[in-house]
């Protein structure tokens, strides 16, 4: 009787483990999940603040289309892309095209000076600033759920239950490099 007992309070114990196991690993990857789509709003709100940004700076600086087709071209791939690979792709590029963006409005004081400029300049900031703080959090998130992907014993049930390891969000290697700083 007392050997049944243990068997029984065993089989409770794996099958309780078990279902701990499996929905930490859901619940993590609902993280990932969420976590991503907290950049995506971030992405969708500097996207829609770019148009006006662009059409602002236009008005001043009418000869300079190339950088205007470069900053849309860049806005839609970020609206477009599929994954994380090629939303991070895609994002690198619209910040560098809108890098050209405030560079060419560097050299329109009056366009420097103008409040709605100045207002949308300061939406973007802060937005970028919202979007990195969205990477680092995503990335914080999944580092977890891949850690709970790869130990041990959850990494049994993560394979077993088809739970893939997720993808970093990660800047290009152009932004790696060390600046070069000279006086």
């Amino acid at each position: 009787m007392l050997m049944w007992i243990i068997v029984i309070i065993l089989i409770i114990f794996v099958v309780v483990t078990i279902v701990h196991l499996y929905n930490n690993l859901v619940d993590l990857r609902n993280r990932v999940k969420n976590s991503y789509s907290q950049i995506e709003v971030q992405l969708k709100r500097r996207n829609d603040l770019i148009p006006n940004l662009v059409e602002t700076v236009k008005g001043y600086a009418s000869h300079e289309k190339e950088v205007f087709e470069k900053v849309t071209a860049a806005r839609s791939s970020v609206m477009n892309a599929s994954n994380i690979a090629e939303a991070s792709a895609a994002d690198n590029q619209l910040t560098g095209a809108l890098k050209s963006l405030f560079a060419v409005a560097e050299n329109y004081p009056e366009l420097k000076a103008n409040s709605n400029f100045q207002q949308l300049q300061s939406e973007l900031t802060e937005t970028e600033d919202k979007i990195s703080y969205s990477r680092q959090f995503y990335n914080d998130v999944v580092l977890k759920y891949n850690n709970a992907c790869q130990q041990f014993p959850s990494s049994i049930f993560a394979r077993m239950f088809g739970f893939k390891e997720a993808d970093f969000f990660q800047a290009p290697e152009s932004e790696m490099e060390v600046p070069e700083v000279k006086f």
